[in-house]
């Protein structure tokens, strides 16, 4: 049971991973536009940062984007002589998503209809998708979500803080040639204790102008324990249609 629910934590931070960056070459030179750019992103105020980041990742194709599709398998480890693969496949359209994963121990299901939550365990809900990692983006100029700096002990980093309404932040580190995120940490509180999970990204894939990831890697703290879980996409799907029956509860 450890474990499923240690899935079931992996699916949530997940969805916040789905267009990211990947690391660019360093300059060879000192005097270059990107070390000029580099020097600017550097300096910005956090809601400049935070707008530079959402223009790398699409702009308004990411902001406007409709449905995504990821289908591909995840390496999870709860220790270094447990490792499994966990195929998954997730599915957005707008505020509603579906998440599946298939494990030696279990078939997870989570579905969101826009307003209520149906998850195959029973006892493990999801935050909504809008409020952690880079869904949050496009939301940092409406009412009731906070754009700040990075908390002192991160203030090395080039980077901002999000907070939705609830009180679920994300602190996103973005890369000071390209303003791309290039990783980030969130948390939330799960029955009683704080989750939180660090995101680097390997590789992405450009599907219709928005960056998603086809490889990324993912550290899951519960407090007790610590999960890695290493995602490769295989199929990823940029505003293709989506049945409103996917999202119907139990199904």
């Amino acid at each position: 049971m450890k474990y499923i629910k240690i899935l079931s934590l992996v699916l949530i931070f997940a969805v916040g991973a789905f267009a990211q960056t990947d690391k660019d070459k360093k300059p060879t030179e000192k005097n270059t536009p990107a070390v000029a750019a580099a020097t600017v992103l550097k300096t910005a105020a956090p809601m400049d940062l935070a707008k530079a980041a959402l223009a790398a990742h699409g702009g308004d194709k990411f902001k406007n984007m409709k449905t995504l599709v990821v289908i591909g398998t995840a390496d999870v480890s709860g220790s270094p002589s447990m490792t499994f693969p966990a195929p998954f496949v997730m599915t957005y359209a707008g505020d509603k998503y579906r998440l599946e994963m298939t494990t030696p121990f279990l078939q997870f299901k989570q579905i969101y209809d826009g307003q209520q939550t149906y998850s195959s365990t029973g006892d493990v809900t999801l935050p909504p998708i809008n409020r952690l990692g880079l869904p949050l983006l496009p939301k940092m100029e409406e009412k009731g979500f906070v754009v700040a700096a990075l908390p002192d002990m991160k203030k090395k980093k080039t980077g901002f803080r999000v907070t939705s309404p609830e009180g679920y932040y994300t602190d996103f580190f973005v890369d000071e040639k390209t303003g791309q995120v290039k990783g980030y940490e969130a948390s939330y509180e799960f029955n009683g204790r704080t989750i939180t999970t660090s995101v680097e990204i390997d590789k992405v894939r450009e599907v219709e102008g928005v960056k998603v990831p086809e490889k990324y890697a993912q550290r899951f703290e519960t407090g007790n324990l610590t999960v890695y879980a290493n995602f490769k996409a295989k199929d990823i799907l940029v505003n293709s249609v989506v049945a409103d029956d996917v999202f119907m509860m139990g199904k």
